[in-house]
């Protein structure tokens, strides 16, 4: 079988790579790219520990190919930091204890973001709302949705 050559922004960067049709995004940011925080919780969508960012979108990387992303723009747990400067939502999840085993930490993270990006303000039932295609095995949600509360007060300067 063929490979296909794909180019695309991962993290603002242009990336190019070389993929099978039937990889996933997940497979070829792990496997390919070395962009190993997004996780394989599930592959069948449903835990949002794979997730990512395509084109403004939050996705399930386990269930996009790795193809579709030609042309894209994908933001991944790797481009949320500024260099060794935290994200607001990284910090507040140490911060708040709002981890464990930390395999749907990054997912978490990066659905958080979307919101925030989204909705600087959102109420306490919004943010479960938001996080709901996101599973813990390990703790509950307070924490998490304690630190996203704090994250937003903090980014919208109050």
């Amino acid at each position: 079988m063929s490979a296909i050559a794909v180019s695309t922004t991962i993290n603002g960067d242009e990336v190019e790579f070389l993929c099978q049709a039937e990889e996933t995004l997940l497979d070829v940011l792990r496997e390919r790219l070395g962009l190993t925080g997004a996780k394989e919780g599930c592959g069948t969508g449903d835990c949002g520990a794979c997730s990512v960012m395509v084109d403004g979108r939050l996705v399930c990387a386990c269930l996009v190919l790795g193809a579709e992303a030609e042309g894209r723009s994908i933001e991944t747990i790797e481009g949320m930091a500024n260099g060794d400067e935290l994200h607001p939502l990284q910090t507040k999840f140490l911060e708040h204890a709002a981890l464990q085993c930390g395999v749907c930490t990054p997912g978490f993270l990066v659905a958080a973001k979307a919101l925030l990006d989204a909705n600087p303000d959102p109420t306490e039932e919004e943010i479960r709302f938001w996080l709901a295609g996101n599973l813990c095995r390990c703790t509950g949600y307070d924490k998490i949705v304690r630190a996203v509360q704090d994250a937003a007060q903090e980014l919208r300067g109050s």
